[in-house]
């Protein structure tokens, strides 16, 4: 998280499946999801009030010391809502997890700006 977000709910490093609560935010926050990984194998996070979930596959490095992470935004109506956090993992993969709430990316920054359609009309 950086310091315009703040942390709604963490769970330290779990092996295998877990769930946890996060806090509520304000209304207009983006939700978001923090997921580290390390060991081999799919973990599937499930984010429920605003039923979004997804994929993230680990690896497995030197020892295990190689650590994946993805950082998810979350802007949907309800994102400021209190929720669970369930993930469904293997034993051989070790996860930690931070959920955080911040101002939503602006769809400029995304690369969303609408560009101009050409009208097919000739002058």
């Amino acid at each position: 998280m950086d310091d315009s977000e703040t942390v709604a709910g963490r769970q330290g490093e779990t092996r295998g499946g877990g769930t946890f609560e996060f806090g509520e935010g304000e209304k207009g926050d983006a939700l978001i999801i923090a997921v580290r990984c390390k060991g081999k194998g799919e973990i599937k996070v499930s984010v429920k009030p605003v039923n979004v979930g997804f994929p993230l596959e680990c690896v497995d490095g030197e020892a295990g010391t190689t650590t994946s992470t993805t950082y998810n935004q979350v802007g949907v109506a309800g994102a400021e809502k209190k929720g669970t956090v369930s993930v469904l993992a293997p034993s051989s993969v070790r996860w930690s997890m931070t959920i955080g709430r911040g101002k939503p990316a602006e769809a400029e920054a995304l690369g969303s700006k609408p560009q101009p359609q050409p009208s097919g009309e000739t002058e």
